[in-house]
């Protein structure tokens, strides 16, 4: 019996073929993100464009918001603590140990709080005022973990 050799990666010409190898591609990818999703018990959100525009959408969760939500949520704090690591090795923390950043967060919410009576605020105003003080106690509960590994190393 005979072997198969490596296939050149190429654009198919003739537009049938393309589509046709296209939805066949897209089946096996969704079939590859349904089986993930379930036995590994993984958060999986596809999106994919037909080359007419057309979406086509798979998410193992109630929705690909959800997912998107928490992919936006798990970056920002990401990018926070690579711009933090970064102020720390430029010397941009201040010197009492503050971070600026976790500062001026906490400071919005003092201010917000501050300013207005939480009975008075509707229910956007507290969405927001939820969302900032989860963030900052993530990049505090970060910072304090970032302290405790570099006294670890000095020690």
């Amino acid at each position: 019996m005979m072997k198969r050799g490596p296939v050149q990666l190429r654009r198919i010409e003739d537009k049938t073929s393309r589509q046709v190898r296209f939805s066949k591609r897209r089946s096996g990818l969704f079939n590859k993100a349904f089986k993930l999703a379930t036995s590994c018990d993984a958060e999986v959100a596809l999106l994919v464009f037909s080359p007419a525009g057309k979406l086509y959408e798979y998410s193992s969760s109630s929705s690909i918001e959800e997912t998107y939500a928490r992919y936006k949520q798990f970056t920002s704090v990401e990018n926070d603590v690579n711009n933090r690591n970064a102020n720390e090795d430029t010397g941009n923390v201040q010197n009492n140990g503050e971070d600026p950043y976790i500062s001026n967060i906490v400071n919005e919410i003092s201010d917000r709080c501050n300013n207005r009576n939480i009975d008075q605020m509707d229910a956007r105003e507290l969405d927001k005022l939820t969302d900032d003080l989860l963030e900052a106690l993530k990049l505090t509960r970060s910072r304090k973990v970032s302290l405790t590994e570099m006294a670890v190393e000095r020690n």
